[in-house]
């Protein structure tokens, strides 16, 4: 079967996967923070632009190493809300050779929906997969396919931005980013009153993987330990609770914490715990297959 890439820009990060239906020849991520400050300007940073650029130019040497069919790059909700994403899209375009695809909220749901599903078993469902992105959340419902979907405007970044000013985050912070996230809560349910009837609650992306992560007290990346991994609401509660009062300084010695996730894993674990606490989910199966292996799977013929 063909070898296909996809790379995702996303608000926090870029990572890039090399593989087909069944086999990943190369995962990688970046911490680059293309988002920082998006939600407040409106526009790309230069500096955030830039180190997203370094990191494409070394996407695009891995990419050389193999032969590909094809590659699709999707940018999501940092391009999304940026007036000046050709900055961005621009020079991507001649580094990597495809045009970043400005994809939409329920189109980045689908992706996930499709990557997140592909193993588990349909018997299993009704799924609602949870994508917690950096500046973004996509919600979808469905068991071989998406019944209904949608993005809302909260991530690990954005709500970090917007409401976490102090370190560690004050008390009163963290209540009034849990209050503003229960009525995004209410859009959800309006939007999407089946949830409740999911089987399976699926979560995806970093913030997710990071719980897990620390739950388990991994002392390197493993994406064996994490994948598929139960995380009860209790521990992902406890997780929040330690995260949350400590400094940043201590925070970023939490085995299982990428020390460059460290400054945004509150906001995004605001956003996980809140959700579990609002639809009553006892528990969340982790997920590391997500919108990079739907991408994949979207380029390949005859598998969806």
């Amino acid at each position: 079967m063909s070898r296909v890439a996809a790379i995702d820009c996303g608000t926090n990060s870029l990572r890039l996967l090399i593989g087909d239906a069944t086999t990943s020849d190369e995962r990688l991520m970046r911490i680059t923070r293309l988002g920082r400050g998006v939600d407040a300007t409106g526009r790309l940073d230069a500096g955030a632009v830039e180190r997203s650029l370094e990191v494409l130019a070394e996407f695009r040497s891995v990419l050389d190493r193999y032969d590909v069919s094809s590659v699709r790059m999707t940018a999501t909700s940092a391009a999304r809300d940026a007036v000046n994403r050709d900055d961005f899209f621009d020079p991507a375009e001649a580094i990597i050779g495809v045009r970043p695809e400005l994809i939409t909220g329920h189109d980045e749901a689908a992706l996930s929906f499709l990557g997140a599903t592909a193993e588990l078993d349909p018997g299993d469902g009704p799924f609602v997969v949870v994508d917690i992105g950096g500046g973004s959340t996509e919600i979808a419902f469905g068991t071989t396919r998406v019944e209904a979907s949608i993005s809302i405007d909260v991530g690990c970044v954005r709500m970090t931005e917007r409401f976490l000013e102090h370190d560690p985050p004050r008390a009163d912070e963290l209540a009034s980013c849990l209050s503003v996230l229960d009525l995004y809560w209410d859009d959800v349910r309006a939007a999407m009153p089946m949830i409740g009837a999911a089987s399976t609650f699926v979560g995806l992306a970093g913030t997710v993987v990071t719980v897990a992560a620390v739950e388990l007290g991994l002392a390197a990346y493993d994406r064996s330990a994490t994948h598929h991994f139960r995380l009860s609401k209790d521990a992902a509660e406890d997780v929040f609770r330690t995260l949350a009062t400590e400094s940043l300084a201590d925070r970023r010695h939490n085995p299982g914490l990428d020390p460059e996730r460290a400054d945004v894993i509150v906001g995004g674990c605001c956003v996980l715990v809140s959700m579990m606490r609002r639809f009553g989910l006892e528990s969340c199966l982790v997920s590391e297959s997500d919108i990079l292996d739907g991408l994949v799977r979207s380029q390949l013929p005859g598998v969806s």
